[in-house]
C-alpha cells in the first residue's frame, strides 16, 4: 500500500496532466480490478488527509498547493500573530485565526480567501513540536504563578495540574509537560495553558541551573537512564583478542590522534607515509558499533539524543563517559577497535584510491592542536618533546595543503565563520568572552575528516547501499536575489555566468572580499542565504563543500548518523549480509528526519546557551563603551556586533538626534531631518545600556553618529 500512495503522489506532482480524476489515475497505473479501485480510493484518501493533494468540486485530485493549502511549520511572534513562510511570500495569520498553533508547530493553513493572498487561518495542527516548557514558580497566598522561559507562551495562563503533589518555593525553576493546549477560534477559545510538573530542576539563582533548563527545554537530558548505564558497566574496557580476530592489526603505525586540550572522547586518529606519488593518508575512527548494538537500550538512548551537546564548558555527551571516555576513546598506547579508512592522494590532492577495513590500532601520542601549532611556530620546547614524531605533523600539513588546494579548485566554500569562546569560573560565572582560535592544525583533520567522509560516500552509493547522507542544497533564488540585491547597496554585487549559482561562484566573490571591511558582513548575508545543511537517505550532494557524495562518518562518538554509517558499511560491505535491505532503506528515510530534528535542537540550545551567557557578562559591564559593526537593520532599531561576537540592540527610539525611519529597500535607517543613514557593515561606538539574561537580550544606546548617506552607501 506504501508503495501504491508514493506512484499515486508522484504521478499528482510529476504528470503532465495536473488534475486527476479517479479513473484516470487508475488508467494511468493499469489498476482495473475492484480489489485495486478500493486499495487506490484507501491511498487517495490518506494523500488527502495529510494534505499532500485535494479533491475539487470536479472531483479531480491535484497537489495541495495548488488549490493554495499548506503545510508546514508556523512561526508565532510575542505578540500573538503567526506567519507562515513561502518560498516566494509569508502568509499573516491573526491571533484569531490560529486556532491554538503554537511557535513552530506543524500546520495546515488556508487563506481566508482569495482576495486577500497573504492572510490566512491555521485549519489543522498536525504534529504538536512544542511539549514540554520550562518555567518560573511564584507562589503568592497559594497561588501558584508560572512565567515561562519562551517569551512567545507568556499569551497564555498557565495552570499547574498537579501542584499539590510537590513542596513548592519562590523562584524554582521546573520542566512542565502540556497536558492541555489553548485554543482560540471562530466558535470558542481557551487562553488557558495546563501543565504537569514534570521535574523540579532547582532554585534558578543556582549554579548551573540556568543550562540546565535551556538543555530540558530541548528535551537534552544529562543524566542516562539507568538500564543504559546497567548495559554500559557490562561492556569490557579492554580488547580482547577474540574482539580482533578479522581485523587487520596496525597497532605497528605511528597514529597520533589530535584534539583540543580539554578533549577527553578522541573518536579519529591519524596515520602518514611519504610515497612516490604523493602520500598514504590513513584516517582511523573508533568502532563504536561494535558496541553499541542495535536496539539496546544504548542504541535507543543515543538514537533519542542524536548528537552531543556542548555548552560552554560542559558536555552533554551522546553516550555515557565511561564508554565514549573509554573501550571507545582512541587514548594512547592502549590498543582500540577501529574501521580504518586508507587514501593514496597523489602530488595534485586528488584520492586516487582507497581501501576501507576493520582494524586494530595503537595511539602513540596524544597530540592537541595547540601543541602541534607550537611544533609549526617552531616552539624549542614542544619541538624537543615531540621529536619521534613531528615529523609525521609535517608530512601531514604538506598533504593537507595538497587537498586544500584540489578542494578550493573544485570550488569548496570557506564562510571563514567565527565562534565565540565564552570562558566560565568554577561557579559557573562567565569572566571573558574572546573569539575561539582556529590555526593550521585544526584545518588539517578538517581536510583529513571531510576526505574520509567523502570516500566513504562514494563507496556507498556506487554499491547502492542503503545509508545516511550528509546533504547541503543549492540556496533558493529567492534568497540569492535578495543577497545580490543588499549586497548591491554595499557596492559588491555577486555576478556569475549562466542562470545556476556554482559553488565556485560563491567562492571567488568571498575570496575577492577577504580584504575588504565589509567581508564580515557580506560573508554573513550570505551564510544566512544558503540552506541548512541535513540528513538524508539520497545523496543529493553538498553544495558548500562543492562535493556530489558525502557523509559523517569520522564522529561516531559524538553523531548518530556516523554510527548508523559504520553499521551499514560493516553489515553490507565487509559481512555482505544483504537481508534487510528494503527495511534498511525505510529505515535510513526515517533515521534522516529525526537525526536532522536532533542535530537543529542541539544547535538551538548551544546558541540560546551562548546567548544568555553573553547576557549575564554584559550585566557586569553597564556603562562601558565598545566599537562594533551594524550587522542587522530592522523596523524597531539596529543590531551591533562586537569585537568578542557579542550582538546587542540599538532600539530605533533610543535614537534622539532625529526621527529614523525604515528604508526596507536598502535596509536603512534614515535620518528625517539630516538624511543620516545606519546602514549594513557601519562601524559604530555603543554603550551597554541593559542586559537581560532570562530574555537573553543586550541594549546598546549609540554613542558615536552615524555617518552621512555619501559617505557609506552608492
Amino acid at each position: 500500500m506504501e508503495s501504491l500512495k508514493n506512484t499515486v503522489y508522484d504521478l499528482i506532482l510529476n504528470g503532465s496532466s495536473g488534475q486527476y480524476d479517479l479513473r484516470m489515475i487508475a488508467s494511468v497505473l493499469k489498476l482495473d480490478s475492484t480489489a485495486d479501485f478500493v486499495m487506490l480510493n484507501k491511498v487517495l484518501n490518506q494523500l488527502e488527509d495529510e494534505y499532500l493533494i485535494v479533491r475539487n468540486k470536479k472531483d479531480k485530485y491535484l497537489l495541495a498547493h495548488q488549490a493554495r493549502v499548506y503545510r508546514g511549520k508556523i512561526s508565532v511572534n510575542t505578540k500573538g500573530k503567526g506567519f507562515f513562510d513561502l518560498e516566494n511570500e509569508t502568509i499573516i495569520i491573526p491571533k484569531e485565526n490560529l486556532n491554538g498553533a503554537l511557535d513552530n508547530d506543524e500546520v495546515v493553513v488556508k487563506l481566508v480567501n482569495k482576495k486577500n493572498d497573504d492572510l490566512g487561518y491555521v485549519e489543522k495542527i498536525i504534529k504538536r513540536n512544542t511539549v514540554k516548557v520550562i518555567g518560573t514558580l511564584t507562589i503568592s497566598k497559594k497561588v501558584v504563578v508560572v512565567t515561562l522561559d519562551e517569551e512567545r507562551l507568556n499569551n497564555y495562563k498557565i495552570k499547574v495540574v498537579n501542584a499539590d503533589k510537590f513542596k513548592l518555593v519562590n523562584g524554582l525553576k521546573a520542566l512542565f509537560k502540556i497536558v492541555k493546549y489553548p485554543y482560540v477560534n471562530k466558535n470558542r477559545k481557551s487562553l488557558i495553558m495546563e501543565v504537569a510538573i514534570e521535574q523540579i530542576i532547582g532554585h534558578k539563582d543556582d549554579p548551573g541551573v540556568d543550562i540546565l533548563s535551556i538543555l530540558l527545554s530541548y528535551e537534552i537530558d544529562p543524566i542516562f537512564p539507568e538500564e543504559v548505564m546497567n548495559q554500559v558497566k557490562e561492556i569490557p574496557q579492554e580488547v580482547s583478542e577474540s574482539c580482533k580476530k578479522g581485523r587487520k592489526d596496525l597497532t605497528h603505525l605511528d597514529i597520533v590522534t589530535i584534539d583540543g586540550d580539554d578533549a577527553k572522547d578522541f573518536d579519529d586518529a591519524i596515520s602518514i607515509e611519504k610515497t612516490i606519488h604523493g602520500y598514504k593518508l590513513g584516517v582511523h575512527i573508533a568502532d563504536v558499533s561494535y558496541y553499541v548494538r542495535k536496539n539496546t537500550p544504548l542504541d535507543i538512548e543515543a538514537r533519542k539524543r542524536g548528537t552531543s551537546t556542548y555548552v560552554v564548558d560542559k558536555v552533554v555527551p551522546m553516550l555515557p563517559h565511561l564508554l565514549s571516555n573509554g573501550i571507545c576513546s582512541l587514548n594512547p598506547d592502549v590498543e582500540r577497535l577501529t574501521l580504518s579508512c586508507i587514501m593514496n592522494v597523489n602530488h595534485k590532492g586528488e584520492i586516487v584510491d582507497y581501501d576501507l577495513f576493520e582494524s586494530v590500532i595503537k595511539s602513540k601520542y596524544r597530540m592537541t592542536y595547540n601543541n602541534v601549532n607550537k611544533i609549526f611556530d617552531g616552539n624549542k620546547s614542544v619541538n624537543k618533546k615531540y621529536k619521534d614524531i613531528s615529523h609525521l605533523f609535517y608530512l601531514m600539513r604538506d598533504c593537507a595543503k595538497l587537498i586544500r588546494k584540489r578542494r578550493d579548485l573544485n570550488g569548496s566554500i570557506d564562510f571563514d565563520k567565527e565562534e565565540a569562546l565564552i570562558v566560565v569560573d568554577d561557579k559557573g560565572k562567565v569572566v571573558d568572552i574572546k573569539k575561539r582560535e582556529r590555526r593550521e592544525s585544526e584545518n588539517i583533520i578538517e581536510d583529513f575528516m571531510i576526505s574520509a567522509n567523502e570516500c566513504v560516500a562514494k563507496h556507498l552509493k556506487h554499491l547502492s547501499i542503503p545509508t545516511l547522507y550528509r546533504i547541503h542544497e543549492s540556496p533558493t533564488s529567492k534568497k540569492i536575489e535578495e543577497f545580490k540585491r543588499v549586497s548591491s547597496l554595499m557596492g559588491h554585487t555577486l555576478k556569475y555566468k549562466g542562470s545556476t549559482l556554482r559553488p565556485k561562484d560563491i567562492q571567488k566573490y568571498l575570496n575577492g572580499l577577504k580584504d575588504s571591511e565589509d567581508y564580515p558582513v557580506i560573508s554573513t548575508l550570505m551564510l544566512r542565504s544558503m540552506q541548512k545543511a541535513r540528513y538524508d537517505a539520497k545523496p543529493i550532494g553538498h553544495f558548500g563543500l562543492a562535493l556530489e557524495d558525502y557523509l559523517h562518518f569520522t564522529s561516531p562518538i559524538r553523531r548518530y548518523p556516523d554510527l548508523i554509517v559504520h553499521r551499514m558499511l560493516k553489515k553490507y560491505c565487509f559481512n555482505h549480509n544483504y537481508d534487510d535491505l528494503e527495511k534498511d532503506e525505510k529505515l535510513m528515510c526515517e533515521l534522516a528526519i529525526l537525526t536532522s530534528e536532533r542535530e537543529r535542537a542541539s544547535i538551538d540550545a548551544e546558541r540560546d546557551v551562548d546567548s544568555m551567557k553573553m547576557a549575564e557578562y554584559m550585566l557586569d559591564h553597564i556603562g562601558e563603551v565598545y566599537e562594533g559593526i551594524v550587522s542587522s537593520v530592522t523596523t524597531f532599531g539596529f543590531f551591533v556586533e562586537l569585537d568578542n561576537l557579542i550582538e546587542g540592540l540599538v532600539h530605533i527610539h533610543t535614537l534622539r538626534d532625529d526621527y529614523y525611519h525604515f528604508n526596507e529597500s536598502i535596509l536603512s535607517l534614515i535620518g528625517e531631518n539630516t538624511a543620516k543613514r545606519i546602514s549594513l557593515g557601519q562601524k559604530v561606538k555603543v554603550k551597554v545600556v541593559g542586559a537581560n539574561k532570562l530574555a537573553r537580550t543586550i541594549d546598546f544606546e549609540l554613542v558615536s553618529k552615524p555617518k552621512s548617506k555619501l559617505s557609506r552607501w552608492r
